[in-house]
């Protein structure tokens, strides 16, 4: 549905030239929602307003719906855009227009009939719930419902694509929850493709098929958002998850549990499930593990957990326990507590 072929832009600063992308290319399959995160300065803005060509690429091609929209003159652009809704962390509302004519306005403009701007005025507010505030005002809604006019109004152009740009950054965590639903509802319902940026894993762990690290400009990793979670490759990708999954018990267990055994960091995805393969290692081996910490939520509908484990017994049956967990789906990562390496599980 989206495809970015080589796609860099550059531009000149007081400070010199800055290249904000660097041949970047990326594909986003049709119906999914998918996630681009990075650091502040990664790029990530410059990223997705290339797709509407708000942000129009030094080089490479992009393409919507098998349309290169770099190829298109400017009237065919501004066509092809209005399949293209956008939503952004400022809701970008016209304060004094009510709710329904900051839907009707851009619909009038576009030259639909009344008839058709009445039907989809009521349609989307109904669809985000806001049917009953369409003769509110800006000003008397909250960050939240804002938001939902601003999805409404990207929803009465009937797009293809939802580009998000940091559409929840601005908002309180639970109002940032029911946001994020919302865009799972439309997304479900309407089938409509999902291309948004964040800087906050909670957003790619929630709703996210699949997603991609801007690192400077550049992807440097990309795959399902259980891939990611479960094998994360690159520093920072590490680091995004580490920041959702804090495993770490207190100094003082950690001291307790440093001279002896093996720590070990289990991830366990769907329906494996770490603490019954625990169960069964204590059974079926001389091993004795003991959990130190963990972390169990959700990958969008799917269960994830990471639990610290300090196993106990003799080197030969903790390799041979590993070696059942990995056989059972669970991912290890070691960490040693006692001075001898073990070795690494075939």
């Amino acid at each position: 549905m989206i495809r970015l072929e080589n796609l860099s832009k550059s531009y000149v600063s007081k400070n010199g030239n800055v290249e904000a992308l660097k041949d970047v290319s990326l594909h986003v399959k049709k119906g999914e929602i998918f996630g681009v995160i990075g650091y502040s300065g990664a790029g990530k803005s410059t990223l997705i307003r290339t797709v509407n060509l708000l942000e129009k690429p030094t080089a490479g091609k992009v393409y919507v719906n098998g349309v290169e929209l770099t190829s298109l003159s400017p009237h065919e652009l501004l066509k092809a855009r209005r399949k293209i809704g956008m939503i952004f962390q400022g809701f970008h509302l016209l304060k004094t227009a009510t709710v329904e004519e900051n839907l009707a306005i851009p619909l009038r403009l576009a030259g639909l009939p009344k008839e058709e701007v009445k039907a989809r005025v009521d349609r989307y507010l109904s669809v985000v719930g806001l049917a009953e505030k369409k003769k509110a005002y800006p000003a008397q809604l909250s960050g939240g419902q804002k938001q939902r006019v601003a999805i409404a109004r990207a929803l009465s152009f009937e797009p293809e694509v939802l580009l998000s740009d940091e559409a929840t950054s601005a908002l309180d965590p639970e109002t940032t929850d029911a946001i994020l639903d919302l865009l799972l509802e439309i997304n479900r319902n309407f089938g409509i493709t999902i291309l948004l940026i964040t800087h906050e894993m909670h957003v790619v762990q929630k709703v996210c098929d699949r997603v991609a690290v801007l690192e400077a400009g550049k992807i440097i990793e990309e795959g399902s958002v259980v891939e990611l979670f479960t094998r994360p490759k690159e520093k920072t990708t590490r680091k995004f998850v580490e920041s959702l999954f804090q495993v770490n018990p207190s100094p003082q267990i950690l001291e307790q549990f440093s001279s002896y055994g093996i720590l070990a960091t289990l991830s366990f995805v769907g329906g494996t499930s770490g603490e019954p393969a625990l169960a069964k290692v204590s059974k079926q081996f001389a091993v004795y593990p003991n959990i130190l910490a963990g972390h169990v939520t959700t990958l969008k509908d799917i269960p994830f957990g990471k639990l610290l484990v300090h196993f106990e017994g003799e080197e030969e049956e903790i390799r041979n326990a590993f070696r059942f967990l990995k056989e059972s789906g669970v991912e290890i990562e070691e960490g040693r507590a006692h001075v001898r390496q073990l070795e690494a599980i075939s």
